[in-house]
């Protein structure tokens, strides 16, 4: 990729701009000490290149920095947290002894539920 990722955050948004104008996002939203990790986005030519991870590390060190715990909603945030278990201590209680196939479980119902929202505003 050759760029530097550079992360900013406005509000409750993490992004990184890139050097074409496009933009990587992940959406965040605090409420009663917990930091919920709410939507990625990532442009299709920037897609496999460790974008999200980027994005959702930030979020997770600011996180932490502030005394929350995190709550993967997104699918890329439960992938990150269901690939990466030694990041886990962040996450809110009822996730951190979530097993592996609760772990999968959890991934699958927030893509379908994402597949569905997709396929709901396409429709419009």
């Amino acid at each position: 990729m050759g760029e530097v990722l550079e992360v900013r955050k406005s509000g409750g948004v993490y992004y990184i701009r890139f050097e074409d104008g496009s933009k990587a996002y992940l959406a965040t939203e605090v409420e009663g000490g917990v930091m919920k990790l709410i939507e990625t986005y990532v442009p299709e030519s920037k897609r496999g290149q460790g974008v999200a991870r980027v994005l959702v590390e930030k979020a997770v060190e600011d996180a932490v920095r502030s005394g929350l715990r995190v709550l993967p909603i997104c699918s890329y945030a439960v992938w990150y947290f269901m690939k990466n278990k030694d990041k886990r201590e962040v996450l809110v209680d009822e996730l951190k002894s979530l097993s592996d196939d609760g772990w999968a479980q959890l991934y699958e119902a927030r893509r379908a539920t994402e597949a569905a929202k997709r396929s709901g505003e396409t429709q419009r």
